[in-house]
């Protein structure tokens, strides 16, 4: 079962997060440095201060206000009576829904189309896809059903990712941004794999209609003339 996105297991630090020089860092800059948070990006302060791009999101997260100022290292003196570790887990939650909706931004695009190039999210677990590199995305937009997975654009299907990236909420990053990503980028979609393996019983090929027959065979028989049309 999956482990959905939990924010339990974060600590406040009242003084502030630090570097490892100890300088201070942006809420942002600490979220993302965590551990398992590789798949986060940063997303600019300019664009969660623009109000439009958080049409919607007041009613979904409790303690709204408190978590965006969190979030925007605001010091406000009317919360102060607020435990921070209560105010954290919806900090995290809110900056999830705001990064799934930056990342279909043209910038935040770029970006992630630079670490898929630099294979950052790892390669496909599918032997014939020849360590394809694969990119997180999520099979709901809605808040905790299922954790984040990882999608190959060889062989078209979604992998769990390690044990360490399974706490995070798949709808922080979406259904729909790895798919406009290979649409804005073509030339990042790998030739199809045509290659199936084939299963054999003392040298015979194991007939298709049996128990034991390869399956999903027929996803990978386009022809490429059938492929280019696709794409």
């Amino acid at each position: 079962m999956d482990q959905l996105f939990s924010t339990n297991s974060i600590e406040y630090e009242e003084d502030g997060q630090s570097n490892t020089d100890g300088s201070l860092q942006s809420w942002i800059s600490w979220f993302c440095s965590l551990s398992g948070h590789g798949y986060y990006i940063e997303v600019p302060e300019d664009f969660i201060e623009d109000e439009f791009n958080l049409t919607g999101l007041s009613s979904m997260v409790p303690y709204y206000t408190e978590a965006l100022e969190m979030i925007l290292d605001i010091e406000s003196e009317k919360h102060d009576w607020i435990d921070p570790n209560v105010i954290e887990p919806y900090a995290a939650m809110l900056y999830g829904l705001i990064h799934s909706r930056y990342l279909l931004t043209r910038p935040a695009l770029h970006w992630m189309a630079e670490r898929f190039r630099k294979k950052e999210f790892g390669v496909c677990p599918r032997y014939f896809c020849e360590q394809s590199p694969v990119i997180p995305c999520g099979r709901y937009d809605e808040l905790a059903r299922e954790s984040v997975r990882l999608y190959c654009p060889r062989c078209l299907d979604l992998y769990c990712p390690p044990m360490l990236f399974q706490s995070i909420d798949g709808s922080h990053f979406g259904t729909t941004y790895a798919h406009l990503l290979f649409e804005t980028y073509a030339e990042l979609i790998p030739k199809s794999s045509l290659t199936v393996y084939q299963p054999r019983i003392f040298g015979f090929r194991v007939n298709e209609q049996s128990i034991v027959g390869p399956r999903m065979q027929w996803l990978r028989m386009y022809k490429e003339e059938e492929e280019d049309e696709l794409i």
